[in-house]
């Protein structure tokens, strides 16, 4: 009698001592970590990698081709993916260093050229949409190789910022979305659910902040995250150079929302300190 009741208040103990029958463990966030840490000055400058380039033609369907830069290095894996449109009347070779940087960081970059450099915004939303395709279906094998296809990103400038704001209605299966001096008509972005980044510049005449940049991100509420960085003294065409804050909003957002790499949160949230920014705005992550 005595033994079969401590058997029962052993087997009571053990039962206790294990996971409830069914229970789950809490998930840990998955996350595609690429390059050393990061630090303040690392994210001011280029990345790590050394970076290859493949042409795609003009005769491709459904957008205008363009260049895709991309890691030369297959040793950590692949890469996020992002398709960068250029503003009104512009060209994808006129966006070459802000690719190259942003690709120097560990992602595959697509910058494309339109059907015609006079498309507007929603047409070329549909033309990122389309490369976003190409990406996932059509690259070459030493691109296919090196791309996850399942984390891209989508980013322009002037109206390619209003197509990319336009793409990320469209398509809530991206990663993130980085607008740069974004130009539309339409002012309001509620329908928008991926993480935004707007990066504005405070001297541009062509999209100005305050008629377009600010009230495109204040409409996005429904963004799951969102921030706005402001270039001081910046014009309009910043997007077609290597500007050093430019590179590190671009950068740290795609890291963090691509990649999921909590590293580079420290940058984005609380709110940087810096003369080098006029205005910033953000929703924290937990």
């Amino acid at each position: 009698m005595l033994r079969s009741l401590h058997l029962r208040i052993a087997a009571v103990a053990a039962a206790l001592s294990l996971p409830l029958l069914g229970a789950v463990a809490p998930a840990q966030a998955e996350t595609y970590q690429r390059g050393p840490d990061p630090t303040a000055s690392s994210v001011l400058d280029h990345g790590t990698f050394a970076l290859s380039t493949t042409s795609v033609s003009s005769a491709v369907a459904g957008f205008g081709g363009g260049t895709i830069y991309y890691p030369s290095s297959t040793s950590e894996g692949t890469y996020g993916g992002v398709v960068l449109a250029p503003g009104f009347t512009a060209s994808s070779w006129m966006y070459d260093s802000v690719a190259r940087r942003v690709a120097s960081h560990g992602f595959v970059v697509f910058a494309i050229d339109t059907n015609s450099t006079w498309d507007q915004p929603d047409s070329r939303g549909t033309q990122i949409l389309a490369a976003v395709d190409y990406l996932k279906e059509d690259a070459s094998s030493s691109v296919a190789s090196r791309l996850d296809e399942s984390r891209i990103a989508v980013s322009g400038h002037s109206m390619g910022g209003g197509g990319t704001l336009s793409a990320a209605v469209r398509n809530s299966t991206l990663k993130a979305a980085v607008a740069l001096q974004p130009w539309h008509t339409d002012k309001t972005w509620s329908e928008i659910r991926i993480p935004l980044m707007i990066i504005g510049a405070e001297e541009d005449g062509t999209a100005p902040v305050a008629s377009h940049s600010i009230p495109f991100y204040n409409s996005a509420t429904g963004a799951r995250e969102k921030a706005y960085g402001e270039i001081n003294d910046a014009g309009h065409l910043i997007a077609n150079t290597d500007d050093d804050w430019q590179g590190r909003l671009f950068v740290t957002w795609l890291k963090r929302y691509v990649d999921e790499d909590t590293r580079y949160s420290q940058f984005l949230c609380p709110a940087p300190t810096s003369s080098n920014l006029s205005d910033y705005r953000h929703t924290c992550p937990d």
